[in-house]
């Protein structure tokens, strides 16, 4: 009678070893709810996971977790969506080794499910977006897009570069903090060889441009001058201006300051391409932050936009007029707007912008997937790159260098992991855009795009509107083009066996 009791043991034994593999369809709006009948249970994760914090403890994600406005407009119905889903996919996970960035992704993950918000790492394979790929250097597939580049500009926010006077409230607090923030600069921004680079939140006077120039022009043997919007230090007050390589482009004319607001943060130049004698404006701007308090237009209402949202709005609309009138004295109608503007993509400031004539490269290029900057765990961008229209037929292409904002603080020039790495040499990553002056790029035509398996896409309008959404039952698009309208260039995502491209079309 015994023996009836070993295949009913052996069965639950065999039950207990019973691996589940979890298929994420739409990673979008996946919840973690869907977890809820394997607690207790291994389970194989056969769509990729990122790391989406990294700061204490490590939470994972089918997606990237995007700041709300980054996304969609204040208060909308698409926000309060944001807003809900953003804590529907989050899962703690215990258990990982070594140190590993936001927006990692572990594919092919087992794990434990200890609760539907928390697992257990048993293995995994991990790739994108890891300290090997960024040491590559920026992304020139992004740059690319359209064409080989002539130039390439950078804007980019150096947290306080601070050489002299330290005053210990901002930047480094003495010269051998210093010593240790330029390493870390000087090591990324050469790494980036731009041709110009739009800096902000860099000292006041000449001598922290000086510093910036000659690192530039010693590593990467070409040579550097720069432009300063004010002739002497003055404590730890920053500025923006410009470093360029004069091998490549002219300063044309005289900086050009904008005082509207907080001075000595927003300015404009015109600088000549060498070799083809195109002109362009670059403006680079600071705009007022978000903390503090503020009160009337500028009081903080709760909607995900922080306080002196007016002023900021106020600053965006003086860009434009100062741009209206310095294009005449240019006698160029091309500008690029760069810069942290401390609003995320869809804040009333840069829609000021596009509404203002404007074109948002990182919703251009790279629809809803663009960012710059990691505030509470959520990516977006508040660093801009914008251009007018006619400005826009010579963009080759753009991209957000992610030596930064996917970093945990301790990595800074005065942080205890500080190992010396041109990573989190700022809180703010680098933007970049590429440039082929006086050049008619066109989009890529991509009517047919071949799939390889189970897929889903998404479709927006070039200034980031997801239009449409679903699996795909076919392997071509062709279907799915047939009701947009001719003409209109489109961005598509499509997504197939855990990794994503993006596409541009236009409808013929």
């Amino acid at each position: 009678m015994r023996k009836t009791l070993v295949f009913p043991l052996l069965l639950i034994a065999t039950l207990s070893m019973a691996e589940f593999h979890v298929t994420i369809s739409d990673p979008a709006t996946w919840s973690v709810s869907a977890l809820a009948p394997f607690v207790g249970q291994t389970v194989i994760f056969d769509s990729p996971l990122y790391i989406c914090s990294n700061r204490n403890s490590y939470t994972v994600s089918p997606r990237r977790i995007f700041s709300p406005t980054n996304q969609a407009r204040p208060n909308s119905d698409e926000y309060t969506d944001i807003l809900k889903l953003n804590g529907s996919g989050i899962m703690s996970i215990s258990g990982i080794s070594g140190y590993h960035r936001m927006g990692e992704k572990i594919y092919n993950l087992r794990a434990k499910i200890n609760s539907t918000t928390s697992l257990s790492f048993l293995s995994g394979d991990w790739h994108g977006n890891t300290r090997a790929d960024i040491l590559q250097g920026p992304d020139t597939t992004a740059l690319y897009y359209l064409g080989k580049p002539t130039l390439i500009v950078c804007g980019m926010n150096l947290e306080y570069y601070i050489v002299e006077a330290f005053d210990g409230q901002y930047g480094p607090t003495n010269l051998a903090e210093h010593q240790k923030q330029r390493a870390k600069i000087s090591q990324a921004l050469a790494l980036i060889n731009a041709d110009i680079y739009g800096l902000v939140e860099v000292q006041q006077g000449t001598n922290a441009l000086a510093e910036i120039a000659a690192d530039l022009s010693a590593n990467t043997g070409r040579h550097y001058s720069y432009i300063t919007l004010t002739p002497s230090a003055g404590g730890t007050y920053t500025q923006s201006a410009y470093v360029y390589c004069t091998d490549k482009v002219t300063a044309v004319g005289q900086i050009q300051p904008n005082s509207t607001g907080v001075l000595n943060r927003k300015a404009m130049q015109l600088f000549r391409e060498n070799a083809t004698g195109e002109t362009f404006i670059y403006s680079i701007n600071h705009f007022k932050a978000k903390s503090g308090s503020g009160s009337g237009a500028d009081a903080n209402i709760n909607d995900g936009q922080g306080s002196f949202n007016g002023s900021r709005v106020r600053e965006a609309q003086s860009v434009l007029t100062k741009y209206r009138a310095f294009r005449n004295d240019a006698k160029d109608q091309d500008i690029l707007i760069m810069g942290d503007l401390n609003a995320y993509g869809k804040e009333d400031p840069i829609i000021e912008l596009i509404n203002g004539g404007m074109v948002d490269l990182h919703r251009h290029f790279h629809a809803d997937s663009s960012y710059s900057y990691v505030y509470g765990n959520q990516a977006g961008y508040l660093d801009h790159a914008l251009c007018n229209t006619t400005l826009l037929g010579q963009v080759t292409g753009m991209c957000g260098y992610h030596i930064n904002s996917d970093e945990r603080d301790s990595y800074t020039y005065d942080g205890y992991e500080n190992d010396g790495s041109i990573f989190r040499c700022s809180d703010h990553d680098p933007v970049l855009v590429g440039l082929r002056l006086g050049a008619e790029l066109k989009p890529i035509d991509s009517r047919e795009i071949e799939i390889a398996g189970p897929s889903y896409y998404r479709i927006y309008d070039i200034n980031g509107t997801l239009l449409k959404s679903g699996s795909l039952d076919t392997y071509t698009l062709s279907d799915i083009y047939a009701d947009m309208s001719r003409g209109r260039i489109y961005i598509v995502q499509v997504f197939t066996n855990g990794t994503g491209s993006v596409y541009k079309y236009i409808k013929q």
